[in-house]
């Protein structure tokens, strides 16, 4: 858009640049951060997957601690926490899950208000223009046409503006939030085949707490 039309369509504008610029930022943001691969980490998925038996237990503990993300987060928050019965190591994967799901949705309650916001922006940016027509029509007439052009301009262009912003803010919404819920639900799985995991090894409680020490140590 060039500055002519930008500066057509008057003060409203500004708040709709700033909205792109939030929005195209947190798509990028989003784009590079919910990648499966940096969220999932196939490492973790590996040495999780090959848990068979308590000796195994401190090899996944060490590999969860090295890795970044939420993945790897919530299965540290299970195998952290070896000496408490199964029940208690689920709530404690539940409330490190909860904490994650934050980060995954990151700056998506913020792409969804722009999505809102925008075309509301446009329609004031219209109300305005409109505003601007009337009031140089009771001192003009309808015979000055260029006189009317600014005030239809800066009415047409903040809706269109409103509605470049808002569609694809929205269909990225969308799309991140459908990712991460994906994503959460694959985090759940492995949360649940790890709890089962615990669950048959709860017959040697002592095991466990020596695997988890001996590789801290």
């Amino acid at each position: 858009m060039s500055w002519e039309l930008f500066d057509q369509g008057g003060l409203i504008m500004y708040p709709l640049t700033l909205c792109s610029v939030i929005a195209l930022a947190i798509t990028i943001e989003r784009g590079f951060n919910l990648r499966r691969k940096r969220v999932i980490r196939p490492e973790v998925v590996s040495v999780i997957e090959n848990i068979r038996g308590p000796e195994e237990i401190g090899l996944a503990l060490s590999v969860c601690r090295e890795e970044e993300g939420p993945f790897a987060n919530v299965m540290r928050a299970g195998l952290d926490n070896l000496d408490l019965s199964v029940d208690e190591i689920r709530e404690g994967i539940l409330d490190q899950g909860r904490q994650e799901m934050g980060t995954l949705q990151k700056g998506l309650v913020v792409l969804e208000t722009i999505a809102s916001v925008s075309p509301l922006l446009g329609l004031l940016g219209t109300v305005l223009g409109m505003i601007k027509v009337f009031n140089e029509i009771s001192q003009v007439g309808v015979g000055q046409g260029n006189l009317l052009a600014g005030g239809i301009a800066e009415a047409i262009l903040t809706t269109a503006a409103g509605l470049f912003i808002a569609i694809p803010s929205l269909v990225f919404y969308n799309y991140f939030s459908s990712k991460a819920e994906s994503m959460i639900l694959e985090i759940e799985k492995y949360a649940n085949g790890l709890l089962i995991k615990f669950r048959g090894f709860q017959g040697d409680a002592g095991t466990l707490s020596v695997a988890k020490g001996g590789e801290v140590s």
